[in-house]
């Protein structure tokens, strides 16, 4: 099956600034961005809230990029590049789509804000609640016990 948008020519400064423009569209407060090698990050605030979403970046050695994907030959280190670069900006496009349709969502009254970004909402220690939420609810079906409250006991 294609990926979307795997032939996008759409720059990653486009795209991001894209989000961003979507964002305060539908009322984002704020919002911020940071890159690595090997992430991306974008964050905002909305509703009271403050969600960060991370985009994990294709590892620009690997050999999906340093060879053809037909005959594994060697590409040149621009070929290399392009193809990386290619990569980057079609995970860009998926979460452009992605944040314009969890707005759209909530918009249309289809979904709940915190529904919609449960996932990517920031805790007090700057966890965002799905990476807290992940182990919790596997425990929960391996132990068939309920974990406790955010870290409490009680």
């Amino acid at each position: 099956m294609a990926r979307y948008a795997e032939n996008t020519s759409v720059s990653t400064d486009k795209s991001r600034a894209e989000i961003e423009r979507t964002l305060m569209r539908y009322g984002a407060d704020s919002f911020a961005y940071m890159t690595s090698r090997t992430e991306a990050k974008i964050g905002f605030q909305m509703n009271g809230r403050r969600i960060a979403f991370v985009l994990p970046l294709p590892d620009a050695a690997s050999a999906e990029f340093q060879r053809t994907p037909e005959r594994r030959n060697k590409r040149s280190p621009e070929q290399a590049h392009a193809a990386w670069e290619k990569a980057c900006r079609q995970r860009w496009r998926a979460l452009a789509l992605v944040v314009k349709a969890k707005l759209e969502a909530v918009e249309a009254g289809i979904a709940e804000f915190e529904d919609e970004f449960m996932a990517n909402i920031l805790m007090a220690d700057g966890q965002r609640f799905g990476e807290w939420a992940r182990p919790q609810i596997a425990l929960m079906y391996e132990t068939g016990a309920m974990p406790a409250l955010l870290g409490h006991d009680g």
